[in-house]
């Protein structure tokens, strides 16, 4: 499976309901300063009442994600737990989970929303987390020498993350995951960690499985609020002191083959630092339209190594067109003297 996923191509029904929607359900794992700041974090639900009453009870863990092939966001694992026998008579009898993707937008904030509502039945059976891999930090590990893949990063948050629930005293007796990769080899990795547990990696597990239909709706539900987080500065700055209602991020759904992301990637690039932190730089998608408008400048980062100390940051700057002369003068690739004989 290609890290990027850019051969990805979606119809436009399957792009709409990728495309977050304003007012999408803010729940508690959202943490605005660190999606701001393009750090990746995670955040735990309480024990539910049902199993914090009785820690002995046995559970049912699921997990899935969402956000794995677009350019702009992040990439968002989530599982859910739950007694074993409520599984099939609270998530799909009662309240219709289902894969995220075939969920409107609309139902998927709705069942989001009870999950985080005290009163609600949902709250007091049903414990989930997530964690939020940024786009930045997605990029860097990719990009540094020893390539740490997305593959690699995903099965590791799905790891901490099982790990997460475990160390809170949750008897997990069953594992429910949809497959990063091959599923038998997937699987056998988990079963070496977790002997004890009945763990089930499958493709299409999200509609195959309940409870991995219920973490595909609490990742997708994170992701969509973390885009329209990311979306406020823009929304900001665009209608600064005008009363204008609040819309869908004009990036769309973040994929590669949405013309809108690509519009909105083309229109909103700094010709040298490219977008913020919700673009993964590393995608291809990225990294063309950076060579494209930098193509006559070239940035060169040497392995640091004794005698780089002093080096300057416009060291590392080299004009394409021109060669020698001035560093601020040929920064850009085109002397200032030339500009200067105009006035």
């Amino acid at each position: 499976m290609a890290d990027t996923m850019e051969d990805v191509q979606m119809d436009a029904p399957d792009m709409e309901q990728e495309t977050p929607t304003s007012g999408v359900f803010m729940a508690p794992s959202l943490s605005r300063s660190d999606i701001l700041a393009g750090n990746s974090y995670s955040h735990f639900s309480p024990i539910p009442d049902q199993i914090s009453g009785d820690m002995t009870t046995e559970c049912v863990l699921g997990v899935d994600e969402a956000g794995r092939g677009p350019v702009l966001g992040p990439m968002v694992y989530a599982l859910l737990y739950l007694p074993l026998e409520l599984q099939q008579s609270l998530l799909a009898d009662t309240h219709h989970f289902d894969d995220s993707k075939v969920l409107t937008p609309e139902v998927r904030s709705d069942l989001m929303r009870k999950l985080c509502t005290k009163e609600s039945d949902l709250h007091k059976a049903c414990g989930w987390a997530t964690r939020s891999l940024s786009a930045r930090d997605i990029s860097a590990h990719m990009m540094q020498p020893a390539q740490y893949n997305l593959n690699a990063q995903a099965m590791d948050a799905t790891i901490d993350l099982i790990k997460g629930v475990m160390a809170r005293g949750v008897n997990i007796k069953e594992i429910y995951i949809d497959t990063i990769g091959k599923p038998e080899v997937y699987q056998k990795k988990l079963e070496r960690i977790w002997p004890t547990v009945r763990i089930t990696v499958a493709k299409k597990a999200d509609s195959l499985y309940p409870v991995v239909s219920a973490a595909s709706v609490c990742a997708k539900v994170t992701r969509d609020a973390a885009l329209e987080v990311s979306w406020e500065p823009y929304e900001a700055a665009a209608t600064s002191g005008s009363e204008v209602p609040k819309a869908p991020p004009a990036w769309g759904s973040g994929y590669p083959s949405d013309a809108r992301t690509s519009t909105w990637l083309k229109s909103n690039m700094d010709p040298l630092f490219g977008w913020g932190n919700e673009c993964r730089f590393s995608w291809g998608t990225a990294k063309q339209e950076l060579e494209v408008k930098n193509k006559d400048v070239t940035v060169d980062w040497p392995v640091d190594t004794e005698g780089n100390g002093d080096m300057r940051i416009t060291d590392h700057f080299v004009s394409k067109t021109e060669s020698g002369g001035d560093e601020l003068v040929d920064w850009f690739g085109k002397r200032v003297t030339v500009e200067m004989e105009a006035f």
